[in-house]
Order: structure tokens, then C-alpha cells, then sequence
């Protein structure tokens, strides 16, 4: 019927209304530190059962195929791809890259932990090391004022030379974490990320152990966001945008031709 194909091309309209806002976001931090880009999954909707496979056609035989037509589709998730970026070198002491998969922990300001890529830190007022909205990282560093050097270890181990002493002195340990599932990480916006039932609980410990990754300073991650690929993408969600609105089209100048037949 007319009727249900404009109602199945309408869903395929809004799935890929969708994937080119979702291609859009993932253009759009093409340049965003440590971002890592989004890839929407989509399923088939329910199935309106015409004729039953494997039910009787004659006393002696049964239909080797049935009659299902199918109603649409919908977007059902959509998955952070946390392969790794590029780095990029700054040499700025207090840039950050993370090689592995773990997470550096910031607090943010209503006392919850979360959690980032994006090793562009900072020091605030107190000397303590923030990120670039102010979120402390977690176990909280603290710079002295005076420090004249500041050295980040592949360990995490951070230390910084005072004036007048030959030796660097530690004043804090950079602890990263890991998740079972990443992937089920919720992106709060802000390059931040928290822990939900689907990821798991984060799992503490220090860089360049237990798999969790190495630190190393005066670089940063990019957006691991592949311009190319996504222009590809979007060329194809406009192709399949414009092909079932024209299966819109089509059932409307049925539907025309049926109202002319019987006026």
C-alpha cells in the first residue's frame, strides 16, 4: 500500500537525517584535542507478517519461503570509536598524551570524577594542575610558584626543580584509568566522559602499568575524527536521503492515481 511505503521512507529519512548530524559533530571536532568520533548503529523495525513461512500450501506441502514486509528503520545506538589519535608535539610541560587506552580522572566542580583524553592542562591561581574549564586533576598536583622546570615521567611521576637545588623534587603522581567497555562510556561534553552500568568501574592505577599506558609530556592527542571517511559518509547518507524521498514521491503519485480512479 502507498500509505505504508510513505511511512517506511519517512523512517529511512529521519535515520539518515540523524547519521548527517551525527557526521556533522564528528566534522565539526575534526580539530577538538583528544575527541574521538561517534558511529551510529541502525536496525530494521518490526515485520509485518503477509504469510508464514513453513505453513501449509497444499495437504501435502509446505511454503518454503513466507511474505514480510518491513516497516522501516531506526537508529538504535550510537558508539565512541576510541582508536587513537595523532600525536602532536607542543613542548609545552604541562601537555599530556596518553599512549594506550587509559583515561586521565579530573574532578569536576559538583565533587563527581570524570574522565578525558584531552591532556591540554593547566595551572589555576593555587598552582594546582586543571584542565581548560577548571576541573582539578585527580590525585590533585600542585606546582610550587616558584618552580623553575616541571617533568612528567612516562610512569606519571611529576617533579619540578626549585631554585637553588640541583636535585628534582616529586610532588605528585598522575593516576590514569581503564574501563571493561569503553565504549559504554556517557560523553558529557567538554572532552569529559563518566562511568555508567555499560562501561564499568574505572580501574585505577599508574601509567606504564597493567596495560593501562604510558604518559608522555609535552604532546597532545588529536581528534582521531578522519575528514575523508566522513565526507564519504556524508555523500552516502545524501544519496540514500534523496532515494527514499523518492519512494515518498512515487507513493504520493499512486495514491493520486487511485483517488483519480475512483472519483
Amino acid at each position: 500500500m502507498p500509505n505504508r511505503a510513505l511511512l517506511t521512507a519517512a523512517t529511512g529519512m529521519q535515520v539518515q537525517q540523524q547519521n548527517v548530524d551525527n557526521i556533522a559533530n564528528n566534522l565539526a571536532n575534526a580539530s577538538t584535542v583528544g575527541f574521538k568520533r561517534t558511529r551510529l548503529e541502525f536496525q530494521d523495525l518490526l515485520y509485518q507478517n503477509m504469510r508464514a513461512a513453513g505453513g501449509a500450501s497444499t495437504a501435502s506441502t509446505n511454503l518454503p519461503v513466507g511474505l514480510q514486509i518491513g516497516l522501516g528503520a531506526r537508529t538504535i545506538a550510537s558508539e565512541k570509536i576510541f582508536l587513537q589519535g595523532d600525536f602532536k608535539e607542543t613542548q609545552n610541560p604541562l601537555d599530556m598524551v596518553i599512549e594506550g587506552s587509559g583515561f586521565f580522572q579530573v574532578r569536576q566542580s559538583n565533587g563527581d570524577l570524570a574522565y578525558t583524553r584531552a591532556g591540554q592542562f593547566h595551572l589555576n591561581n593555587q598552582g594546582q594542575v586543571v584542565t581548560a574549564t577548571g576541573e582539578t586533576l585527580e590525585p590533585a598536583i600542585t606546582i610550587p610558584t616558584e618552580a623553575t622546570s616541571i617533568t612528567v615521567g612516562t610512569d606519571g611521576t611529576v617533579s619540578v626543580t626549585l631554585p637553588g637545588q640541583n636535585t628534582a623534587q616529586n610532588v605528585g603522581q598522575i593516576q590514569l584509568a581503564i574501563f571493561a567497555n569503553p565504549a559504554g562510556l556517557e560523553a558529557l561534553g567538554r572532552n569529559l566522559f563518566k562511568d555508567t552500568g555499560a562501561s564499568g568501574q574505572a580501574i585505577a592505577g599508574s601509567p606504564d602499568s597493567n596495560g593501562i599506558g604510558r604518559v608522555n609530556q609535552g604532546y597532545v592527542e588529536g581528534s582521531n575524527v578522519s575528514v575523508v571517511e566522513e565526507l564519504v559518509n556524508m555523500i552516502s547518507a545524501q544519496r540514500i536521503y534523496e532515494t527514499n524521498s523518492k519512494v515518498i514521491s512515487t507513493a504520493d503519485r499512486m495514491l493520486g492515481t487511485i483517488n483519480q480512479a475512483v472519483s
